[in-house]
């Protein structure tokens, strides 16, 4: 007998050390796949910044334009395929994990049940990350003016 929980043991470490190479493999995937993405939208940030003459602004105004002038690639391709792919990637791999996971509902659950019992401390986080984000903008403009 127990020969036979050694063996069901093993087995559940074996598999759940596959289903974490699965995991780590589809979160790299997907990182990779957004990655243009998030490289355009921070070049769109980035360009705006500073007069494009000095950098970071001349490159990102590069990267920009290499998106423009290629539609079908920078647009279609690299902005609306990939991104899309990593979302039904994404929610398929989510929806599979809640399904077969019973720690990660367990441990979604507690995370949401402390959420609700410290909901006026993280609005005043909340606020205040904005504000300094907001004032981290209004200081690059006058920066930049």
């Amino acid at each position: 007998m127990h020969e036979i929980l050694a063996c069901v043991a093993l087995h559940f470490v074996i598999q759940s050390e596959a289903m974490k190479t699965i995991l780590r493999s589809v979160a790299a995937m997907e990182l990779l796949f957004v990655f243009p993405a998030v490289l355009f939208m921070t070049a769109l940030f980035a360009r705006n910044i500073q007069p494009q003459q000095y950098e970071p602004a001349h490159t990102a105004q590069r990267i920009v334009d290499w998106y423009a002038a290629s539609p079908h690639i920078g647009l279609w391709v690299l902005l609306i395929a990939l991104p899309l792919l990593v979302v039904g990637i994404g929610t398929a791999t989510l929806i599979r994990e809640w399904h077969h996971n019973q720690e990660l509902r367990v441990a979604t659950l507690k995370v949401i049940g402390f959420i609700r019992s410290q909901v006026p401390t993280i609005l005043i986080a909340g606020a205040t990350a904005m504000a300094s984000g907001i004032l981290a903008i209004v200081a690059l403009h006058l920066l930049t003016d």
